[in-house]
């Protein structure tokens, strides 16, 4: 049974296959178009899919379109209908949206060249959150959190799994959506709706005491629960006078930030933890066991993700290398195969390298039709570590591309964090962005409690989910990776998971002592490298000394 999931209503547009319950191939479309998040969120464009993701998992595996048994598409029209409430949102906008959702179908049936009929599925959004958690977490029964803009109609959804069994039972629905109230302050804040990760950088300047009770008066935080005030949120006219009010002025993108800026990030970081620490409480009552996973992008908020996994409230907390949008591709997939083949699909397969991979006659014409000439390494992981110990900036293109937001060791750019410049060097000649944004290690997993309060290692850490305290003893030495207050976004790498990436950092153990390098993603103002080709591009432009894609070497 081949079933093709797929990510379209929103942003994070994204395309996955199952083979007989396998996972093997999952990838989001803005690594083909090179349009950051696939396309614009809109009301106007949920039958706009993500065509080259579809066609690449397909080619992957030696499929073709009438192979395909059913489609699963992450999103409800019916729960939306039955939920939605016409004072929430101008309902034109939504009679667009509904005809748009109306040609999902058939777009679907043209791109298979015929009509699928009942095979073809809607499958609602955050349940398709938590079955991309659940499964590969590998728990036989679990709690589950969803955390996200919004679905349907749900900003946050409470349910609990067990075996091939996930139930809803809890959602709290608009305006009650930490993702919405997050992409609201990123604009007030001078970024760009998508840019959370940038606010989550800048909390660790501001002191959250400053506007904790400005906070308060838009999101509520209970014991148990949380409300946020609609009239922040959609369309509200209102509510930018009264942003002013609460925060001062707006900050206009690529003006100058303030310390009253980092404060009101820093009191949005402190808010959201208490929401999202009181939902963990909420559903550890009504599902007491050991297992808890999440999902959505405010599962991306390692910050948070570190203090819940403090909290002991779990003993084990699973989130997937693509809790946003993009991985309700890989869960509606997961939900039609338990409905149609009465088995789960592949438990514990909880691989981010899932994406397109390139042999080295591909790159090898890739650099011919560059005009340059390469040189062929007969030990890359060591050559290129290397490098790094003698301050070079490193592009290492390797194997599959990963899935998600996170580059984890295959579309990499990696430097030494022992130079305390490395930051500035990178963020201003290489990533071309603001200073303030830190930069994640990535540390041989058998190593990473000496540097570390990693505490148990889950699996989630090879996904560079956690922010835990960088030990203070160790922090001058490495400086490159240790953020303001104290913390590192860790990215833990063993020799199963990712044995080539495992082998560069061994050698720069053994080279230096110090058993990570500063990892970020290869890009520049644009999504993750996905082809040798887009590697070469963001070569040629940006301040990189070297590229290695397998063992083929580039040098600036």
């Amino acid at each position: 049974m081949n079933i093709l999931g797929i990510n379209a209503v929103y942003h994070e547009s994204a395309a996955a296959l199952l083979v007989d319950g396998k996972l093997v191939a999952a990838v989001e479309e803005e690594r083909f178009n090179r349009i950051k998040h696939g396309k614009e969120a809109s009301f106007d464009n949920p039958h706009q899919f993500p065509e080259r993701a579809i066609r690449f998992c397909l080619d992957y595996a030696g499929l073709a379109p009438k192979d395909i048994n059913h489609v699963a598409y992450s999103f409800d029209p019916k729960a939306r209908q039955k939920r939605y409430r016409a004072e929430w949102w101008d309902p034109r906008f939504e009679e667009t949206f509904r005809l748009r959702i109306g040609q999902v179908q058939a777009v679907a049936d043209g791109l298979l060249g015929r009509r699928l009929g009942r095979r073809f599925h809607f499958v609602p959004h955050h349940l398709s959150h938590a079955a991309s958690a659940y499964f590969p977490s590998g728990f036989d029964r679990a709690a589950i959190l969803s955390i996200d803009g919004i679905g349907e109609t749900a900003g946050s959804e409470l349910a609990k799994a067990e075996g091939r069994k996930i139930q809803a039972i809890e959602i709290f629905d608009y305006p009650n959506s930490l993702g919405f109230l997050w992409e609201v302050m990123s604009g007030h804040l001078g970024f760009s709706s998508y840019d959370a990760s940038k606010v989550m950088g800048l909390a660790a300047y501001g002191n959250p005491e400053v506007y904790r009770r400005q906070f308060e008066t838009i999101l509520r935080v209970g014991g148990e629960d949380y409300a946020v005030d609609r009239g922040m949120l959609g369309f509200e006219a209102t509510k930018y006078d009264r942003l002013e009010a609460l925060f001062g002025p707006a900050r206009y993108m690529d003006s100058e930030i303030l310390p009253r800026h980092a404060d009101v990030a820093a009191a949005l970081q402190q808010a959201t933890n208490a929401a999202v620490t009181a939902l963990v409480r909420r559903i550890k009552r009504k599902v007491p066991v050991d297992n808890l996973c999440m999902a959505g992008g405010v599962a991306l908020n390692c910050t948070t993700n570190e203090l819940l996994r403090q909290s002991g409230e779990f003993a084990n907390l699973f989130i997937p290398s693509a809790p946003h949008d993009a991985g309700t591709a890989i869960g509606a997939a997961m939900l039609v195969h338990c409905a149609k083949a009465k088995t789960p699909p592949q438990r514990g397969h909880a691989t981010p390298y899932l994406g397109p991979k390139f042999n080295r006659r591909e790159i090898l014409a890739a650099v011919s039709s560059a005009g340059l000439k390469p040189k062929l390494s007969k030990a890359p992981a060591r050559d290129a570590a290397d490098m790094i110990a003698g301050g070079k900036i490193v592009a290492w293109f390797q194997g599959r591309m990963e899935f998600g937001p996170r580059a984890l060791g295959n579309r990499s750019l990696l430097a030494d964090p022992r130079r305390p410049d490395m930051r500035n060097i990178l963020n201003q000649k290489v990533k071309h962005r603001e200073d303030f944004r830190p930069f994640a290690p990535s540390v041989m997993a058998e190593h990473a409690d000496e540097w570390f309060e990693i505490g148990a290692h889950q699996a989630s850490h090879e996904f560079m989910l956690f922010a835990p305290k960088v030990k203070a003893g160790q922090r001058d030495r490495i400086p490159a990776v240790v953020h303001q207050d104290g913390t590192a976004r860790v990215q833990l790498v063993s020799r199963r998971s990712n044995p080539r990436f495992h082998e560069l950092l061994a050698c720069f153990h053994a080279k230096t002592g110090v058993p990570m390098v500063v990892n970020t993603s290869l890009n520049d103002s644009e999504p993750i490298v996905c082809t040798p080709t887009d590697a070469i591009v963001t070569f040629r432009k940006s301040g990189i000394d070297a590229l290695v894609m397998d063992d083929v070497v580039l040098t600036a």
